[in-house]
C-alpha cells in the first residue's frame, strides 16, 4: 500500500502546474469516454483539488463559498459534468466538444501524405542485365 501513497504524492506534486492539470484531466476524460467509470473522474478531480491548494483555494478561484463547493463536489448525486465544470472554471478553462479521432488516424495521415506526393517513378532500363 505504500507505493500507492508515493504515487499519489508524486501526482499531487506534478499537478501543481496548471498546464499539467489540463493534460491530466483530458486524459482522464478520454479514459472515461472509453471505460465509463465516473468514480475515476471524481477521484481525479479530488486529486486536482488537493494539488491546487484544496477546497478553500478552489473556492477563491471560482468565487464560490467553500462550504457550498465542498458539498457540491462531495455529493454523489451531483452530475459529473457539473463537478468537472466547477474545477475547470477555477482553473480558467471550460468544457468543449471536438470530433473523435479514428484509432488509426496516424496511419490515415501517413497514407494521405503518400497519396498526395507524386508517386510516379521512372525505372531506367539497364542494358547490361
Amino acid at each position: 500500500m505504500r507505493k500507492m501513497g508515493v504515487w499519489r504524492e508524486y501526482l499531487i506534486e506534478k499537478l501543481a502546474d496548471r498546464e499539467r492539470v489540463i493534460g491530466y484531466l483530458q486524459a482522464i476524460l478520454e479514459d472515461y469516454q472509453f471505460y465509463g467509470e465516473p468514480v475515476v473522474v471524481l477521484r481525479a478531480l479530488q486529486t486536482v483539488i488537493e494539488a491546487q491548494g484544496g477546497i478553500s483555494e478552489l473556492a477563491k478561484q471560482s468565487d464560490t463559498d467553500p462550504e457550498s463547493l465542498s458539498k457540491v463536489l462531495s455529493n454523489q448525486d451531483t452530475p459529473l459534468i457539473d463537478a468537472l465544470g466547477i474545477v475547470l472554471k477555477a482553473l480558467g478553462h471550460q468544457l468543449s466538444i471536438k470530433p473523435i479521432e479514428p484509432e488509426n488516424s496516424v496511419n490515415n495521415t501517413y497514407t494521405e501524405a503518400l497519396e498526395a506526393q507524386d508517386t510516379s517513378t521512372q525505372v531506367a532500363e539497364n542494358p547490361t542485365i
